[in-house]
């Protein structure tokens, strides 16, 4: 072979390895920019999902503020941190809301739970669960309202051992062939309440002065 063919040659292979890298970046970069956009497009619907289930247990009557600026986060029971959503009317806090969960008959269940400044319940609403269709899916407020139950509610009305089902000695309904969903439900409530009455001064502080955690308590 001469040595011009073996320099085409040569040259020819450079190419096609510059032309395949070539390829390979490009590719690399649509995958890049497509699973951004798709994570920008999957957040920007997380947020609208969110602020529609904050929007049923926060009414837009009791505040003037995007619910979802500005949270608080604080410690929960289990050190875990709690993101906490302030209904704003000015500066004074009409109302708040988190997510509470239980473990229910299949798997865990996740709630909001939104508490007026003075621990009562303004409602509860059901995020997501796994629960048998027809039977725990009750706790949905499109299948039963079940769940409006516990309106106007607090830790001490009923009394904090009357927050079980009636099977259990307490004061809320079971579902007929399902008592392990509404139970962890009540708990998951209950233990939401609860966690206002520890933070009350924390969650409930003007906007203008309010705090990342409560200093006058340690993480429980």
């Amino acid at each position: 072979m001469s040595l011009l063919a073996v320099l085409n040659q040569r040259q020819s292979i450079a190419y096609q390895a510059v032309l395949l890298g070539g390829f390979t970046l490009l590719a690399a970069v649509l995958l890049v920019a497509g699973n951004l956009a798709t994570h920008e497009t999957i957040a920007l619907r997380k947020a609208e999902d969110l602020k529609a289930s904050l929007s049923q247990v926060l009414p837009p009557a009791l505040h003037d503020n995007d619910l979802l600026a500005d949270p608080l986060t604080l410690p929960g029971a289990d050190g875990a941190p709690v993101v906490v959503y302030r209904a704003l009317r000015g500066l004074e806090v009409t109302g708040v809301a988190y997510r509470v969960s239980g473990s229910g008959y299949s798997g865990l269940i996740e709630l909001i739970l939104g508490v007026d400044p003075h621990g009562r319940v303004l409602g509860a609403r059901v995020l997501s669960h796994a629960e048998t269709p027809g039977l725990g899916d009750k706790i949905e407020l499109a299948k039963d309202d079940w769940i409006l139950a516990f309106d106007g509610l607090s830790l001490g009305d009923p009394p904090p051992e009357h927050w079980a089902v009636k099977k259990d000695g307490g004061d809320f309904d079971q579902f007929s062939g399902a008592t392990i969903t509404p139970r962890a439900v009540v708990g998951a409530l209950k233990r939401g309440l609860e966690f206002f009455q520890r933070h009350q001064v924390a969650l409930t502080a003007p906007a203008a002065v309010s705090v990342a955690s409560d200093p006058a308590r340690s993480p429980e």
